[in-house]
């Protein structure tokens, strides 16, 4: 099985598949679970494929969900190999998607092959989720997955997200949960003029400073036992027409909130809203709402996973729920314990992505006693 993990992922690694082109990676699966009774199933959607793939009918229902599609390379003279043609070196696989998340998908699939040879008649079901768009704009990957078995009220009872968790070894964190992301478009209006007569224009950068300043001393929550607070932040702040001597007719600001389960959507709108309006000013705002938080407390996915872990690196992982957004919270509408548990992650979107070869001998031993916690009550 270890062998087998790294020629897979290996496979997968050679074919090109930058968001939001799969190029084949999800035909290599099917090709390894049809024969092992998974029932088939393309969602194609746009430019996007994705794979939904179920063997059983029973309950519960343990998901294995993941991405084929990858970030760009980046400057190619700056690989050490080309980026495309995996190679071992140092106990390191090399390749863009090596541990996001290449690796953790040959490893998925190991492990059920393993599974499903020593238990061929194993209690409930096990199904792998695929999609080619989560490194883009995610509108067309597994959102759509989960609005279609919403759709047919097929839901799943734990899923594990192969996203790259871990720091320092593999097993010592497992993600439980993820902040929102919130974001918002503020134009803020103002009367455009010579910047020798200000008293015949309206300087909307003054205008809209106050507020800025209130926005960003702002404490929005005190986060709790998972999340740190709410943060909100500037990304991008553009006004002016270029010229030192015209005061701006308006200036428009990019905002993000990252944002726990202490807040939600509304509270969060709302106080913008007020700060905005207590501070008069003539303004236009466009939200836009990325995924909303969500939390798998400890329980039987969480313990199942940790005892996996426990079992075979002697490690007590950690929980945590830092970093960005994942497809978990697409998942988490149609499934009440999500946890995210993958190889490590330094290098992940970096020059020279690898991952470490002990670890994708290790991973799929973790996902197939995961399983038996799992399946085998």
């Amino acid at each position: 099985m270890h062998n087998d993990t790294i020629a897979l992922a290996k496979a997968l690694i050679a074919r090109r598949s930058l968001t939001p082109f799969d190029n084949g990676c999800q035909e290599i699966l099917i090709s390894r679970l049809e024969p092992i009774g998974f029932h088939i199933e393309r969602i194609r959607c746009g430019e996007v494929d994705n794979l939904w793939a179920r063997r059983g009918t029973g309950s519960p229902l343990l998901c294995f969900a993941g991405h084929t599609d990858v970030v760009p390379t980046g400057p190619l003279d700056k690989w050490e190999s080309d980026p495309f043609k995996p190679e071992i070196r140092d106990g390191k696989l090399y390749g863009r998607g090596a541990a996001d998340m290449k690796g953790s998908l040959a490893a998925f699939v190991t492990a059920i092959e393993a599974f499903v040879a020593e238990h061929p008649n194993h209690g409930g079901s096990i199904a792998l989720l695929v999609t080619s768009d989560e490194e883009g704009v995610a509108t067309d990957g597994t959102v759509r997955v989960v609005e279609a078995l919403k759709a047919r009220n097929e839901l799943i009872d734990y899923c594990i997200v192969g996203e790259p968790t871990c720091v320092d070894k593999l097993g010592d964190t497992i993600k439980n949960g993820r902040r929102g992301s919130l974001s918002g478009t503020l134009t803020v209006r103002g009367i455009q003029g010579h910047i020798a007569y200000p008293h015949l224009a309206k300087n909307p950068i003054h205008l809209a400073a106050p507020a800025i300043a209130e926005l960003a001393q702002t404490q929005w929550d005190e986060g709790n036992e998972y999340f740190p607070p709410t943060t909100w932040q500037i990304s991008n702040m553009n006004g002016g027409t270029g010229a030192t001597n015209v005061i701006p007719g308006e200036v428009t600001l990019l905002f993000n909130f990252r944002f726990s389960t202490a807040s939600t959507v509304e509270s969060l709108k709302a106080r913008v809203h007020e700060i905005l309006n207590r501070q008069n000013l003539d303004y236009h705002l466009v939200w836009e709402l990325s995924g909303k938080p969500y939390l798998t407390p400890r329980g039987d996915l969480v313990e199942a996973v940790s005892c996996a872990i426990r079992t075979l690196t002697r490690i007590e992982p950690q929980l945590s729920t830092s970093g960005g957004t994942s497809d978990g919270r697409f998942i988490a509408d149609i499934c009440p314990e999500v946890v995210e548990m993958g190889p490590r992650n330094a290098t992940i979107h970096k020059l020279n992505e690898y991952v470490e070869v002990e670890d994708l001998k290790q991973l799929p031993q973790i996902y197939r006693l995961t399983l038996e916690n799992l399946l085998l009550k």
